[in-house]
């Protein structure tokens, strides 16, 4: 150790394993140390910006909650959670994008055709469709985890005036693949940037907003689990999504549909007298 230098430090690091180290732990700690190390050496690290790092990481762990997850919102920012989900999505499937820092577990059961609106104002969006293979063989009785803001831009992790459930819903599709709900138009919100991500962000000259979207995680026996949200081409963020989520097979139209003729076989079948939205988005899983 006495002879180590700025310029042997990372191959003294890599040396420092032990024998039984697992391959892959070596594998992943030893680029991890080599591009932190080539980053400090290129930009010539200073000992006060170093602990401004520090300080970051800190700050964010102190913010972070069961509710917050600011390691989560810090990786989406710098696109390293999209940069993950692209290099394991298969292209003949949909494809993998953000969860975020709201997901909450054990959401409600929801029935097929039911309804996630509730008594919050906005316009009725209809969302079906089918959950299938890569062969186009629908998957009955996929399991789909549904979530979203509410109209003023929050989860309901964020807001105290929402039930901790509120817009979350647990389906199963039916034996030939299909799901089906109806909610509240989902709205272009704001990542929060009250906390040190923020400052990234500002320092960056970037703004917080993503577009509106409909989360889902899809799980299936002998399926991998799907990690996705959905995005209507009409949002003024689609190309400018501050954590990089937007793909090309993520983009869904929401068709205008006229007042009165709302379908039967809906929780609100009989109670939508206005004009609202319909969505038809398959989902598509991959073998294991």
């Amino acid at each position: 150790m006495r002879s180590v230098t700025k310029d042997n430090i990372t191959e003294v690091f890599t040396a420092y394993f032990g024998e039984d180290t697992d391959p892959r732990v070596r594998e992943v700690l030893g680029a991890l140390a080599r591009h932190i190390h080539d980053f400090a050496r290129e930009v010539k690290l200073t000992h006060e910006e170093w602990q401004v790092g520090i300080d970051f990481l800190t700050r964010a762990g102190d913010i972070t909650t069961p509710e917050r997850h600011e390691f989560v919102l810090l990786s989406d920012v710098l696109g390293l959670s999209s940069l993950v989900d692209m290099l394991h999505s298969r292209e003949d499937a949909t494809s993998s994008s953000v969860l975020g820092p709201f997901h909450v577990s054990n959401p409600p059961p929801l029935e097929i055709g039911g309804d996630m609106k509730r008594d919050f104002e906005g316009e009725v969006l209809l969302v079906e469709g089918t959950v299938r293979d890569t062969e186009g063989n629908p998957i009955p009785g996929a399991e789909i985890d549904i979530w979203q803001t509410a109209p003023n831009g929050l989860y309901s992790s964020q807001d105290p005036d929402q039930d901790i459930h509120s817009f979350h819903g647990l389906m199963k599709a039916d034996e030939n693949g299909r799901y089906a709900f109806t909610t509240v138009r989902p709205v272009s919100y704001t990542v929060p940037d009250d906390g040190p991500v923020g400052d990234i962000l500002r320092a960056a000259g970037r703004h917080p907003w993503r577009p509106s979207h409909l989360h889902y995680i899809v799980s299936a026996k002998g399926f991998r689990n799907l990690v996705t949200e959905v995005f209507p081409d009409d949002d003024p963020y689609l190309d400018e999504d501050t954590v990089f989520g937007v793909r090309s097979d993520l983009v869904m139209t929401y068709e205008p549909q006229p007042a009165g003729s709302f379908p039967e076989g809906f929780a609100l079948s009989g109670q939508v007298a206005e004009a609202y939205s319909r969505v038809e988005f398959d989902l598509v899983l991959a073998a294991d």
